[in-house]
């Protein structure tokens, strides 16, 4: 195999994986992160370009003739302008399904965190109360079982799919909404959209943002969920509005659950931050694709696909 030039725009999203593999396929210059302003200038006498999130345009493509091979760490690929790489016949590569355990495991651990009083409870612990509790237990923050619940998953690709299984294999009934109405399956219940926010105690995004699924939860949408219920958000930021759930969430009964916003990192005066229910809200900072076991096969994936296209 021929080496290569090799640029790697953003390593730092991949923390402390392991990215040696990468100096056996050529000469490798790696940036832990790059800003609109200096990709031109790092990517020049690129043969191959690694991004996680940097934008490659077609005039980065243009003005890069070295340029053969622009490698997605990650599923999703509208960070590169595909049309213009077809027209340049400049190769484009993403990676699918490396991190579809991880997401799921990420969905439950978010669950279990608001359904079990987790923040509460741990607190209660640790600054004294319990200390001083004149009974051996605290019932004060009732929680429920997942077993005889209704979950509604939004979006039935692999992910939603395995979240489902586990959600039955805790005994709820699942339901599902196609959010591009392709995906069908005996094995679960297929329902629309504002019946599914209507019944369902547990509801889980699992979906891509696209003209189908952008704002799709919205403040009348989310009116109408069940008092209770929980609603996760492991898709992309952008399919419910932020700023209904930061105002829904002090004036009903309902927790939310997110780790994918809109913007990221999350801007400092987003609303979500001046919320009275803190306890009804989850966020994490879009770790839900990170377990060290996806980040490794992310990189060897994207290795695999520099071998293969030289």
């Amino acid at each position: 195999m021929i080496k290569m030039q090799i640029t790697l725009l953003d390593t730092l999203t991949f923390g402390s994986t392991d990215l040696k593999g990468f100096n056996d396929l050529g000469n490798v210059t790696s940036y832990e992160t790059t800003s609109s302003d200096l990709t031109q200038e790092r990517i020049t006498n690129a043969e191959v370009v690694v991004t996680n999130k940097v934008l490659i345009t077609k005039e980065h493509m243009q003005k890069t003739p070295s340029l053969k091979l622009i490698c997605v760490a990650a599923t999703g690929m509208n960070n590169v302008d595909l049309e213009a790489a077809k027209e340049l016949n400049i190769e484009v590569k993403n990676v699918a399904g490396y991190s579809t355990d991880s997401v799921i495991q990420h969905t439950f651990s978010m669950l279990f965190y608001l359904l079990g009083h987790s923040r509460y409870y741990d607190e209660v612990v640790k600054d004294g109360t319990y200390s001083r509790s004149p009974i051996f237990t605290d019932v004060s923050q009732p929680f429920f079982e997942v077993k005889g619940k209704k979950w509604g998953i939004i979006g039935l690709g692999e992910i939603g799919r395995g979240v489902a299984n586990i959600a039955k294999a805790f005994g709820a009934e699942v339901f599902y909404y196609s959010t591009s109405g392709v995906n069908r399956t005996e094995d679960f219940q297929r329902t629309n959209l504002d019946e599914l926010l209507k019944t369902c105690d547990i509801i889980s995004i699992h979906a891509p943002l696209n003209d189908k699924t952008n704002n799709l939860l919205d403040y009348e949408q989310l009116l109408t969920c069940k008092d209770g219920a929980t609603v996760l958000n492991l898709g992309r930021g952008g399919i419910i509005n932020e700023e209904a759930i930061a105002k829904i969430i002090d004036e009903k009964n309902i927790f939310f659950g997110l780790d994918v916003l809109t913007k990221e990192p999350m801007r400092e005066n987003h609303p979500l931050l001046s919320v009275k229910n803190r306890d009804s809200l989850y966020i994490t900072p879009h770790i839900a694709w990170t377990s060290v076991e996806a980040r490794d096969k992310l990189i060897a994936s994207v290795i695999e696909n520099i071998k293969s296209s030289f």
